[in-house]
């Protein structure tokens, strides 16, 4: 079998070490959309313990080393779909170089550490290993095994990062849904990103997607198209079928298209870059 191995990955006995299970109690701060009666009848079953809160949608707000054991009496093996968008392990602490003007000196310059809130929410650095990627990945696997119980046999996760550790939470996701499960890797382009002098520009983002057993639900999404793009880049045939021509190779200039009543022409020497200036 191949495996990552990291830091306290295996007890001294050879066994794979189980993540702390800590199952805490969910207090409701607040339901929205509930009426004044409602709400009344919220603050009393908290306070006297009686009843149950209904609620359709859940904003949960603490660790997930908390909040995810805590789901698992209600929600184990119940969840259709999970989307998670973990920290890109940047190493970024959220601190930065401040300047503030001084009548005595040029400037006074401090370091503004992050607030208690920056630190739990966003901070993304890590203890408790011998190397930053052990702990990371230690967090990383303890987080999936969590996940794996709560999602169906029927179920689906998508995992969200970018460069600098899918390739390596890859291999970590293979070990706990099983490398069978990996249904593939959606690779989604930044609109916007930073060049760099040095090296080519980071332009994308990665979606790893895994289901939980071999029978898994997968619903296509369908869009309806507007009538200006099916007739800028579609023809009728005689039998009023839809179809186009297009040149997979995008060599040369391609042929104007028409957005209602106007007609684009292509930029010189592009196929796929059209002009909007005609509009």
């Amino acid at each position: 079998m191949v495996e990552l191995i990291w830091d306290r990955k295996y007890d001294k006995s050879g066994t794979k070490s189980a993540p702390v299970s800590v199952a805490l109690p969910f207090q409701t701060i607040e339901t929205l959309n509930e009426s004044t009666q409602q709400r009344q009848k919220s603050i009393e079953s908290f306070f006297t313990g009686r009843g149950q809160t209904e609620w359709r949608n859940r904003l949960i707000w603490g660790d997930k080393k908390y909040v995810l054991p805590s789901l698992l009496p209600e929600f184990a093996n119940q969840v259709d779909l999970i989307y998670i968008d973990p920290p890109f392990d940047t190493g970024a602490d959220f601190s930065y170089l401040v300047e503030v003007p001084d009548h005595q000196v040029d400037t006074t310059s401090f370091t503004k550490l992050p607030s208690v809130i920056e630190q739990k929410a966003y901070r993304d650095t890590w203890g408790g290993g011998p190397t930053h990627l052990d702990s990371y990945l230690r967090w990383f696997y303890e987080t999936l095994i969590f996940l794996e119980k709560l999602l169906k046999s029927t179920g689906i996760i998508y995992i969200h990062l970018d460069w600098h550790i899918v390739h390596y939470a890859k291999v970590v996701a293979d070990e706990v849904f099983g490398k069978e499960n990996f249904l593939g890797e959606i690779v989604w382009q930044r609109f916007l990103f930073h060049a760099d002098a040095k090296h080519f520009g980071m332009v994308h983002d990665t979606i790893l997607e895994y289901s939980r057993g071999g029978d898994y639900t997968y619903t296509p999404q369908f869009g309806k198209w507007k009538k200006d793009y099916i007739e800028s880049h579609f023809q009728k045939d005689k039998d009023g079928r839809l179809y186009r021509l297009d040149n997979p190779l995008a060599e040369g200039q391609g042929p104007p298209r028409r957005f209602g009543n106007k007609i684009l022409e292509p930029r010189p020497g592009t196929h796929w870059r059209w002009g909007q200036d005609k509009i």
